[in-house]
């Protein structure tokens, strides 16, 4: 729970728990300085996928104010070109050297990869000014400073807002919204330190100013455990490795290439992405026909307990702090083993190349294999504790509404090459699991005669999840995202 003296705080019941959220929306930009006060400078630190959207995002949003957004990147930074054309420079005071600007400026919005700030974290703790604000869009560095037994500088605040999309994301629909109020991406906050009693306010400020439908409060532990989690279940990792796998199972039950792919990939991404995006995961099984719902049944039936088996695994790897260990170790490795593409296999070769001018369908066993996957990652995420509005926001609608459109319209492979460098390793690292559990364990079962698991159905029907996703439904974006700008 939590109060602000700026917003106003409304209840919501999400599946029969109580929680507090505040709306967003560009009628509250009036409202930004007050929770911004004494906040003269905001640092916006990186420009990689968040720092792009957020440092246009709260320029915009307190134009007219006499807070200033300021940019700090390294001395020779490639993306100083990028940031310049954003209408960021040095000659207006915009832009700056990274610890400059860091140790300038009120709120320090920590936007550089995960093992930068791992590596780099005690210069910044060093720069920052005694009563500033560390914000984060990530609870990576938490994880880390646990693991090695240090923590965050006593005498400042350390918030975090994380929105539940990407950096394009943040923007595109931010941009939308200039004619449609509430259009932008959820985000949660959280609260690490508080030491002025300031920071609940500043961090709903910052929510609000990126645009935020609606606000919902975690902390930067269930964060970064949900997060990282869910980068390398549904969000990537899991549609990876199960659009793999059905492509190959189709393939042999005698479909061609071209058909395979959009029975699978472009089948997630469009019409079974956009049908939970609009009447909730229930709502892909109810719109199909009675043969393929029995097709449905049998395929999650089949897929649920494989997909659970893996996202425990996930899990634990995450929790233990051994995930974010092998991040920072493959970030020392790149220099000799930079990533290579992974959109270079078969099944993305005929995506495209795709000949076939015709509309993806909900394809009953990618939609099964899909859906056991997402509930399998909610109900480990609530055995585990996390609140519902985390929950839906991060297995959910960040995949409908802020990932899936991207996807669609490149694919699967291209995004998962082009997020970030925490996301990429952990997708590419765990998609080839989920691929092998299903192809050995799930796909030989559909070629079986046995029938779906009656109970495990019915436990997916009456899942608490379908009436938490429904309220947070009403608060989704009020337009949906144009990925073409």
């Amino acid at each position: 729970m939590f109060d602000s003296a700026v917003f106003d705080v409304e209840e919501i019941e999400l599946a029969g728990e109580t929680e507090r959220i505040v709306r967003g929306g560009r009628d509250l930009f009036a409202k930004l300085p007050q929770a911004f006060d004494g906040i003269q400078q905001i640092g916006v630190i990186g420009w990689s996928s968040q720092g792009p959207a957020q440092a246009q995002n709260l320029r915009d949003s307190l134009k007219g104010t006499d807070i200033r957004v300021k940019v700090g990147l390294r001395e020779g930074s490639s993306s100083i070109a990028s940031a310049t054309d954003a209408g960021f420079s040095f000659a207006n005071g915009t832009l700056g050297e990274i610890y400059q600007v860091i140790g300038e400026s009120d709120l320090v919005l920590l936007l550089i990869s995960d093992a930068a700030q791992a590596i780099l974290h005690e210069k910044i703790f060093a720069t920052l000014r005694p009563g500033a604000t560390l914000g984060l869009s990530h609870g990576f560095l938490l994880c880390y400073l646990d693991g090695i037994g240090e923590s965050f500088p006593a005498n400042v605040n350390v918030i975090a807002v994380c929105p539940k999309g990407m950096g394009p994301s943040v923007r595109r629909l931010y941009e939308q919204g200039e004619e449609i109020n509430g259009a932008g991406i959820n985000c949660s906050f959280a609260v690490q330190q508080d030491v002025d009693g300031r920071a609940t306010d500043i961090a709903l400020g910052w929510a609000v100013a990126l645009g935020a439908p609606y606000i919902f409060v975690t902390t930067l532990e269930a964060e970064y455990r949900s997060d990282i989690f869910g980068e390398r279940g549904i969000l990537l990792g899991a549609i990876h490795g199960i659009a793999e796998c059905v492509y190959r199972y189709l393939k042999d039950q005698g479909e061609d290439p071209e058909q395979a792919f959009l029975d699978t990939a472009k089948s997630i991404t469009s019409p079974i992405g956009k049908t939970i995006s609009r009447a909730g995961i229930r709502g892909v099984y109810t719109s199909l026909n009675q043969a393929d719902q029995a097709v449905f049944r049998k395929a999650y039936s089949a897929a649920y307990r494989p997909a659970l088996e893996i996202l425990n695994e996930i899990y634990d790897e995450v929790a233990s702090g051994n995930e974010i260990r092998s991040v920072v170790a493959a970030s020392k490795r790149h220099d000799r083993f930079p990533m290579g593409e992974i959109g270079t296999t078969e099944m993305w070769r005929v995506g495209r190349q795709l000949t076939k001018n015709v509309e993806p369908r909900i394809h009953p066993v990618t939609a099964g294999v899909y859906i056991a996957t997402m509930m399998a990652q909610v109900d480990l995420l609530k055995e585990n504790g996390h609140a519902y509005s985390e929950i839906v926001n991060e297995s959910i609608i960040e995949a409908v509404d802020s990932l899936n459109p991207y996807m669609d319209f490149k694919d699967v492979a291209f995004m998962v090459d082009n997020c970030s460098t925490t996301a990429r390793l952990g997708a590419r690292k765990w998609a080839p699991r989920f691929d092998y559990i299903f192809s050995q364990q799930t796909m030989p079962t559909l070629e079986l005669e046995a029938g779906d698991d009656p109970t495990l159905f019915e436990a997916f029907l009456n899942n608490p999840v379908h009436d938490a996703l429904a309220v947070c439904l009403e608060y989704r974006p009020a337009v949906d995202i144009s990925v073409l700008g």
